[in-house]
């Protein structure tokens, strides 16, 4: 079993793409516990159900965003200690990563539910929308840990190298959410609390197997009672390298606020469900580059640990031709298409007049973004957390949220898509030339002085 799973063998792309293409389905299979909602939900009369729970999207990042803080914290030094050796101690950072996710998760359910009131009206909600918001929010607390169950602890069963079995997690529970949003949306006339609580019970499946698999004889590395005991060191080294996903979702999630309460005030109702929608497609169409750099991370962990420094330089240059590749693709599909995009979401002419030219200033950038994920992603695999936690905050903190502001004053609502486009440009560039000076060529000169230097 440990040789199936020995990325330091074979072609590079081969071994990249067998987990990449099982993620990249995932992903994009993933997207559609949230997207499926706000797709029937978008069928309503009105857009205020769809506006509504846009107005959520900032807490479930927020949940996403711990649960990214140990599931990509945790999944790529599994993946170091794999490729030394040390498979007691990769069993162990996945135990202390499980109890981090149960913590992090009441934490959060009690906090939120005391605060949604006044956090749904300062993230943009008005006296029409607030109530569709609160009964989404109210259901989908009640099922925080479960949701981050599922999310924290398949990079686990990926970073073994498991793609398909990773696949299967989030394709159980999109199906189950598929199936039962109808049922529960329109047959029982739940509305919005259907389509919660239709994404709670689909995320619990999710969460049922990937422990069923973690604690099977399957696993390279299993999920054991006795690893799940918090040690300091530990703890500090998961949080730490997991700060990256951490901050990429707490500042989409910052951004998101900042967008509908700017768009709230300049141009209402109807622009904040704009964004809802865009903000849809743009995690339907990111999902593959997350894939693909997430299903690059094991196999450049792995060989990084076993010291295969110009195998990891291949993973890198493989990565980021295919991640440019696909941007450019979907960049294509939404300069020619806006409206068909939008059509999926609604289909009233006045979404659509708007939102045709949001969406292009939006996306017009989207090639350079896709550089940054693509290079976060080497960062993270490296264990190299400063870099990756620096860039998560550069574009969305430092440079998209004061523009959001900014920029509206004098352009209107344009001005929180001028926003993003110049945050794309400058955080993709910065991100890809970094990695490159700092990681890339260094790899590439010879001698353990220049590997050295990159711990």
């Amino acid at each position: 079993m440990q040789e199936e799973h020995d990325f330091s063998r074979g072609s590079i792309p081969r071994n990249i793409l067998s987990l990449a293409l099982p993620m990249t389905a995932a992903q994009l299979i993933n997207v559609l516990y949230s997207v499926v909602d706000r797709i029937y939900l978008g069928q309503l009369p009105g857009h205020l159900a769809l506006t509504g729970l846009g107005l959520t999207m900032p807490i479930v990042s927020i949940v996403m965003g711990f649960a990214n803080l140990c599931g990509t914290g945790g999944a790529p030094l599994c993946s170091i200690h794999r490729g030394k050796g040390e498979m007691e101690e990769a069993e162990r950072v996945m135990g202390n990563a499980f109890t981090l996710l149960l913590l992090f998760g009441a934490v959060i359910t009690g906090a939120f539910l005391l605060l949604k009131r006044p956090l749904l009206y300062l993230f943009g909600a008005s006296d029409a929308t607030y109530p569709y918001a609160e009964a989404y929010m109210t259901i989908y607390l009640l099922g925080t840990v479960l949701v981050m169950i599922g999310l924290g602890m398949n990079p686990f069963i990926t970073s073994q190298g498991f793609g398909k079995i990773g696949m299967m997690t989030v394709g159980l529970g999109a199906i189950i959410n598929i199936i039962l949003d109808p049922i529960l949306i329109f047959a029982a006339g739940m509305g919005v609390q259907g389509a919660a609580l239709a994404t709670v019970i689909a995320q619990g499946c999710s969460a049922a197997w990937v422990l069923g698999f973690l604690t099977s004889q399957r696993a390279v590395l299993r999920l054991r009672l006795k690893n799940m005991a918090l040690r300091a060191v530990r703890v500090k080294a998961i949080v730490t390298l997991g700060l990256s996903g951490f901050f990429m979702n707490l500042t989409n999630s910052l951004v998101q606020v900042v967008c509908n309460a700017t768009l709230q005030f300049y141009g209402g109702d109807l622009y904040v469900g704009i964004m809802t929608i865009i903000n849809s497609l743009r995690e339907v169409f990111f999902m593959p580059v997350q894939g693909l750099t997430n299903g690059a991370q094991p196999v450049t962990g792995y060989n990084y640990g076993a010291g295969a420094y110009e195998r990891v330089r291949t993973s890198i240059r493989f990565s980021v031709a295919v991640t440019v590749g696909y941007a450019a693709a979907f960049w294509v599909v939404a300069m020619l298409f806006p409206g068909a995009l939008i059509r999926i979401f609604n289909q009233e002419p006045e979404v659509i007049a708007a939102g045709v030219p949001a969406l292009r200033i939006y996306f017009c950038l989207f090639i350079p973004m896709s550089l940054q994920m693509a290079g976060q992603g080497v960062f993270v695999s490296l264990g190299r957390s400063r870099q990756a936690i620096f860039f998560s905050l550069l574009r969305k903190a430092i440079i998209n949220a004061p523009l959001t502001v900014l920029l509206p004053i004098w352009m209107g609502t344009t001005g929180v898509f001028v926003a993003e486009a110049a945050s794309q440009l400058i955080g993709g560039m910065s991100c890809i030339l970094t990695m490159y000076a700092t990681v890339y060529r260094p790899l590439g000169q010879s001698g353990s002085a220049h590997a050295e230097g990159l711990e």
